[in-house]
């Protein structure tokens, strides 16, 4: 029978492409190799499966492969006579088996066909012999759609088939099969074809079908295929039909409501550059020109992930299937953004199109993802803004921006808060502030000067913390801090600690708001890698330990312990030195203070 059906009148009845260009043995199989490997290997070593089981997207192929199998099964010729992968030369079944008409190989939709009866049938069925052909081939498609009934019936026939019958599964869901029935087949993963591949092939397809198609429009219709090459044909079927002429990118564009390609790229760079007019001015032109926003937004993504891959893996700059202008600007946007930049941009897009999707004014929720992006564009992210902070020199620092540049931060901040500003183009031009938070406890502070914020309560030391800590009868408190904070460096409005092992996770935003509360005045406390000094536990630890055994030196105190046998030294009361100078050498009198933080 010819490629193409004859009408009633004679004349020949247009086939679609995906019809027309099926292909008809292993050789014609596209991105498939592997597969086509193992077979050719099994059929030359003579160790054939019962059952195969065929996974994947749609469109890659596995109803084709089925059939081809079958024919490979049961392929004779008058010089050849046995299972053969080359099918070079058409066999006795060959175009019965393509055609899905021969009687010996039984095609079953499972979809339509998922009860247990319709086992019962294939089981009652399978003791007969063919009726011509070598093996009796049953072909499931979708059998994931079998009910757990009939895969339990299928089970017994499955694992011990007679030697005349084969079984081919094919699935897009292979997780929904059980693994009993997997077990008992030979798995084929069929892989989503590249889409340099399908471009290829369908450039091969308008050098016969006599159609004039541009490569951007090839690409374009590659790359909506989303591997499979059924959807590819048949898009490029609409298209020809669409174009009635030469097939051209604006075609592709147009019919399938995607953006120019080129033109998600300078939006993509108005976007990076922060430049919010000049990006709104560029999503709304393209959705004007038929873009669907949610498209634009999708293509945008694709650019930014290819962006990300392209500085990771130069090479993919190479890739054939894309064009020209995507190669180029996107190595070049690779070499200039961070990665956190192009990941923050991801995750913001991957939102922004579930935004989109899901709202009742897609342009609008479209833009309002845009303006996110570029605002964010050019701010530094949370870690940069810490790691900025760690490195600022007393009184006056600089913010980093995200892509790795440096800019001064407002003068006279005094430490009190660490403050990242920069010029950002947007649709007023004017300046963005960015506050940079220590903590979650901190609260913004203005640049205002120093002088401006002269604390009414001074803090030099972590005993004046103490103080402000017995002041306000803050005792818990007052004790984590004795026992875990080491200092590093103190300064008006900025501190930085180290913190013990056992520290409280929570305790560096309570030092934080407490400083603030009691100073009068916002505090920078950080964290600092360096040892520091000792705790004040350690310190009076240590300072009492010196006061005992200066007390058992003591001869006065050792003839005390001496004279009372199990007498031993419970305390040490240090005298105040101020008052016994006071006292111009009267005896001094032991100090009745805070026992926490005077008695030893």
């Amino acid at each position: 029978m010819n490629d193409v059906a004859q009408t009633a009148e004679g004349k020949a009845a247009y086939r679609v492409l995906a019809r027309k260009y099926r292909p008809r043995d292993f050789s014609q199989l596209i991105g498939q190799e592997p597969m086509v490997r193992t077979l050719t290997n099994a059929f030359a070593a003579g160790r054939i499966a019962q059952a195969w089981m065929l996974t994947g997207v749609r469109g890659v192929g596995k109803t084709t492969t089925a059939r081809i199998l079958a024919r490979a099964l049961n392929y004779r010729t008058e010089a050849v006579d046995r299972p053969s992968v080359d099918l070079s030369v058409p066999g006795e079944h060959c175009e019965a088996i393509l055609e899905g008409r021969h009687v010996d190989v039984i095609e079953m939709d499972a979809a339509s066909h998922t009860g247990i009866d319709d086992i019962r049938d294939i089981i009652e069925q399978v003791r007969y012999a063919p009726v011509s052909a070598r093996y009796k081939v049953y072909i499931i498609d979708e059998v994931h759609m079998l009910s757990n009934q009939a895969f339990n019936g299928l089970l017994k026939t499955l694992e011990e088939p007679p030697p005349h019958v084969k079984f081919i599964f094919a699935t897009t869901e292979i997780r929904k099969v059980p693994i009993t029935i997997l077990s008992r087949c030979q798995r084929f993963d069929l892989r989503r074809i590249d889409s340099g591949l399908i471009k290829q092939h369908l450039a091969h397809i308008g050098d016969l079908e006599g159609v004039d198609a541009d490569s951007d429009a090839l690409a374009m219709i590659a790359r909506a295929a989303e591997g499979s090459m059924r959807d590819a044909q048949s898009i490029f079927d609409q298209a020809i039909a669409h174009s009635s002429g030469k097939v051209t990118a604006e075609t592709v564009r147009d019919m399938l409501g995607l953006a120019d390609r080129a033109r998600v790229i300078d939006l993509f760079e108005h976007l990076m550059k922060g430049d919010v007019a000049a990006a709104l001015a560029e999503y709304r032109a393209q959705y004007d020109a038929g873009a669907d926003p949610a498209a634009v937004l999708t293509d945008l993504a694709e650019f930014n992930h290819l962006v990300t891959r392209m500085r990771f893996v130069p090479d993919a700059a190479n890739d054939g299937s894309l064009p020209q202008e995507e190669r180029t600007r996107g190595l070049e946007f690779s070499k200039n953004l961070s990665v956190r930049v192009l990941s923050r941009t991801w995750q913001m897009l991957l939102k922004g199109i579930q935004e989109v999707q899901g709202s009742s004014r897609p342009i609008s929720a479209g833009e309002m993802v845009l303006i996110r992006i570029a605002h964010a564009a050019n701010l530094p992210t949370l870690d940069e803004a810490l790691k900025t902070l760690e490195g600022l020199p007393a009184g006056n620092g600089s913010g980093r921006s995200s892509a790795g540049s440096y800019a001064p931060s407002p003068p006279g901040n005094g430490g009190a808060q660490a403050i990242s500003s920069q010029r950002m183009p947007s649709g007023g031009g004017g300046q963005t502030m960015r506050l940079i938070q220590s903590s979650p406890a901190e609260y913004a502070a203005s640049p205002q000067p120093a002088e401006a914020e002269a604390p009414s309560v001074p803090v030099k030391s972590l005993a004046d913390i103490t103080e402000l800590a017995d002041a306000n009868r803050d005792i818990a408190f007052k004790v984590q801090f004795k026992r875990c904070v080491r200092l590093v460096q103190i300064e008006p409005g900025r501190l930085s600690v180290n913190l013990t092992e056992d520290a409280p996770k929570t305790l560096l935003g309570d030092l934080t708001n407490r400083l603030q509360k009691w100073t009068g005045r916002r505090w920078i406390v950080s964290l600092s890698n360096e040892p520091g000094s000792k705790t004040l536990a350690e310190e009076e630890s240590g300072r009492r330990e010196t006061a005992l055994a200066d007390a058992r030196a003591d001869p006065t105190v050792a003839a005390i312990l001496q004279s009372f046998p199990g007498a031993r030294i419970l305390d040490v009361r240090i005298p105040d030195a101020a008052a016994e100078e006071e006292a111009e050498g009267a005896p001094p009198e032991p100090d009745l203070g805070d026992d926490d933080d005077d008695d030893l």
